[in-house]
């Protein structure tokens, strides 16, 4: 009887499957997916309240930062949120959040509002740019009574959002 080859398994790679994320990146990419308003209220909340990992609150009065946005305005339930924060606490059980956590969360959250600052004012100069164009279109085949929107809104809106991170 002849012998056979013993069987090898080949690895095949998925060039498909979603790539392992760090536990600071899951946090970063779930922060960026809440609502702005949810950020900024997270972002006051973290510093008004004890922050707690592992749990939704503590007897000693500790939150999470979800239930902190919650308390300061920022209505979003959001469970991959406090997945993400879990994991990168690497959260056994609920405990304090260490100052480097805090810091973290802290820099993310500034850093996700002022991302999406920055993309706000390239959004109202691009749109300035058009009110400029179709003015001087307006003007030339004797339609100047058009009239460009006023984006004062949006420059306090911008103004604001530095404010609240302090820059």
């Amino acid at each position: 009887m002849a012998s056979r080859a013993p069987r090898r398994s080949l690895r095949v790679a998925h060039p498909m499957r979603a790539r392992s994320h760090t536990p600071i990146d899951d946090l970063r990419l779930a922060i960026d997916c809440l609502p702005l308003r949810t950020r900024e209220a997270m972002l006051d909340g973290i510093r008004a309240n004890d922050i707690i990992v592992g749990a939704y609150s503590d007897r000693a009065g500790g939150v999470c930062p979800m239930l902190a946005a919650h308390r300061h305005g920022g209505r979003t339930s959001f469970i991959s949120f406090a997945h993400a924060w879990d994991r990168f606490s690497g959260a056994k059980r609920a405990r304090r959040a260490s100052e480097r956590e805090l810091r973290v969360l802290t820099a993310q959250l500034e850093a996700s509002i002022l991302s999406e600052a920055d993309l706000g004012a390239a959004i109202a100069d691009h749109q300035q740019v058009a009110r400029d164009r179709r003015t001087r279109e307006a003007r030339r085949t004797g339609r100047d009574w058009l009239t460009p929107r006023e984006t004062d809104r949006a420059l306090a809106d911008l103004e604001r959002r530095r404010q609240l991170v302090g820059r």
